[in-house]
């Protein structure tokens, strides 16, 4: 799309960027600063849902990706390649409550409001303050954005919580879809321009740069500008900008004039080499589950950030470091394995060398897999506040949590969440059984924890004010890589957690069929052909929610009133193999031929 296109669709106002032209770097960015400051109306924190009456609608009919059904557009949980997970009716299910994507939206600070205090007119400003879904907005909390490595959380939409892999920050970072990553880029680099003179006041968040210019942390600012020029301006950012301009009387310059970020920043340095390939990769200390890998680095231009780990021609997992174990392998099975490099541009290096190894005989699911005692956890503190650790190769993440209570009687750390959960990042070796204290403190009543393996419920962890013995849940039965997630579903009460050990599990994805499912719900035909899995049994309507998962228990797909239409689900080209069909009211197998 051309800029003259852009900004005749823009309908920016007659001379609204006079005394810009022939002027660069620092000396644009206040020109522009000085031209949006002037006629920005606050109107205040509550008039944000307002605004986004006109601002933020699924309303622009034949933009591709879009359903121009006028629901809530929130970069969360739109799907530009596919059915939204869920949406919002407007004015409808502002937060309010939640405890899991889909129960309501609230106002996500693309720049964290905690960094200026929540003072005004930023707490406000609809220009980078957008709707979305209240669990990922929570999910998200104040960290910077980034390109995530080793992933901690990711929503229905594909957006992600984890470990950065941006070049220059190796802290925790969220990274929007592809679609909207422009977008965020965009909305941040209005907030520096708007905001110059009072950055140096504002507290930096590993993203802000504590001055006037840039503006951003070098690592951001170069993370930023990549993605402005990957996610060019679109239809609905241009629609947005126009309706922000008649409800706060300011527009976003770089929506308007692309150009400008490199008139001020400068390009960004495209990186188009990929690595070399790693090699001398062998196979080492088999057991009866587990095989080790360890190999030589690949080199690249900038830096490699990971490798992928394939086993069997199948992605298994990602690491930073040149060696690693894979676990929930089948006693006495060969297995072949190659890794493969990547840079923080996503280039992908050639495969390396495949080595081949077998494991021994006798082996067994239920062996112990890990613990987690959280004597790694951050410094005591009262205050609630996304808590980050990392603990045996794991990176837990606690949100709305404090650090300074214990379990009654042990007096050892642990962590207390209040409207939050506690999450693992990718673990390896599938879990059987999982066993953890909880306590309650405080006031509150007597309630239960979910316990979530891959985002699904698989028990619940009772808890009372003077419970301190371990709870076990046993038959969870998910091999391959799993993330466990407790959740509290109770608005307030304040749960203390502690000695969480897990059993390891390296049969098939467990899926229980009650006799009563097996006699009310059937499928066919069995192996599925066409793309086409038809469903039999009552009430198939009244059904929320069906997800695919393959044997590893991955999450392939989650569809939301499945049966509302008809009974039958559209496989979308599900490669060969067996899967887990998953509802809210029958679990069942079935293969793909």
């Amino acid at each position: 799309m051309s800029f003259a296109f852009i900004s005749a669709f823009a309908q920016i106002p007659t001379g609204y960027y006079d005394g810009t032209a022939g002027l660069s770097g620092a000396a644009l960015k206040t020109k522009l600063k000085q031209i949006i400051t002037n006629g920005h109306v606050d109107h205040g924190y509550n008039g944000l849902y307002t605004g986004y009456q006109t601002t933020d609608r699924d309303n622009i009919a034949g933009i591709p990706g879009l359903e121009n059904d006028n629901t809530i557009l929130d970069i969360y949980s739109e799907n530009p390649n596919g059915t939204d997970p869920y949406s919002y009716s407007y004015p409808g299910a502002q937060c309010g409550n939640y405890n899991s994507e889909g129960d309501c939206y609230n106002r996500e600070h693309i720049v964290p409001q905690s960094l200026f205090s929540s003072n005004a007119p930023m707490v406000s400003d609809i220009h980078f303050i957008r709707p979305t879904d209240g669990k990922v907005n929570g999910m998200r909390s104040n960290y910077p954005f980034g390109k995530v490595g080793p992933t901690s959380y990711t929503s229905q939409n594909g957006s992600k919580l984890g470990t950065s892999v941006s070049p220059g920050y190796s802290g925790i970072v969220f990274e929007p879809v592809d679609a909207f990553k422009g977008d965020v880029a965009r909305m941040i680099l209005y907030f520096v321009t708007r905001y110059e003179t009072q950055l140096s006041g504002f507290g930096t968040g590993n993203m802000l740069g504590g001055s006037s210019f840039p503006g951003l942390q070098a690592w951001e600012l170069n993370q930023l500008l990549a993605w402005n020029t990957a996610d060019p301006v679109s239809a609905t950012e241009i629609a947005r900008n126009n309706a922000s301009y008649a409800y706060q009387g300011n527009r976003n310059p770089y929506i308007d004039h692309p150009e400008y970020v490199d008139q001020i920043w400068g390009s960004p340095v495209v990186d188009t080499q990929a690595p070399t390939a790693a090699t001398n990769l062998a196979t080492n200390n088999p057991t009866s589950n587990t095989i080790s890998l360890s190999w030589t680095a690949a080199t690249d231009n900038i830096g490699v950030t990971g490798y992928q780990i394939y086993v069997n021609g199948v992605l298994y997992s990602t690491v930073t470091g040149t060696t690693a174990t894979v676990s929930g392998l089948n006693p006495s099975a060969t297995y072949n394995f190659y890794v493969i490099a990547q840079d923080a541009a996503g280039n992908s290096s050639p495969q390396s060398n495949t080595a081949t190894g077998t494991t021994l005989a006798g082996g067994q699911p239920g062996g112990s897999c890990g613990t987690e005692d959280f004597s790694n956890i951050p410094a005591s503190a009262s205050s609630y506040a996304t808590q980050t650790w990392t603990s045996n190769n794991i990176t837990w993440t606690a949100t709305d949590a404090r650090t300074d209570q214990n379990i009654n009687g042990t007096g050892d750390k642990a962590i207390t969440i209040r409207n939050g959960s506690l999450t693992s990042s990718t673990i390896s070796g599938g879990i059987q059984s999982l066993t953890v204290k909880a306590q309650l403190k405080f006031s509150g009543s007597a309630s239960n924890l979910n316990l979530q393996i891959n985002g699904v419920t698989v028990g619940t962890i009772p808890y009372t004010s003077t419970s301190t013995a371990a709870v076990t849940i046993n038959n969870i039965n998910v091999s391959g890589n799993v993330v466990i997630s407790l959740v509290n579903p109770v608005t307030d009460n304040r749960i203390a957690i502690d000695d969480l050990s897990w059993t390891c599990y390296t049969g098939s994805l467990g899926t229980v069929e009650s006799s009563k499912d097996k006699a009310g719900f059937s499928i066919y035909p069995n192996p599925v052909r066409n793309n086409e899995l038809f469903v039999k049994g009552e009430n198939l309507s009244k059904i929320s929610k069906a997800q695919i998962y393959d044997f590893s228990g991955k999450l392939i797909e989650t569809i939301e009133n499945p049966f509302k239409n008809s009974n039958k689900i559209n496989l979308k080209g599900l490669v060969k193999g067996n899967y887990i069909l998953k509802t809210d009211s029958f679990s069942t197998k079935f293969i793909v031929d």
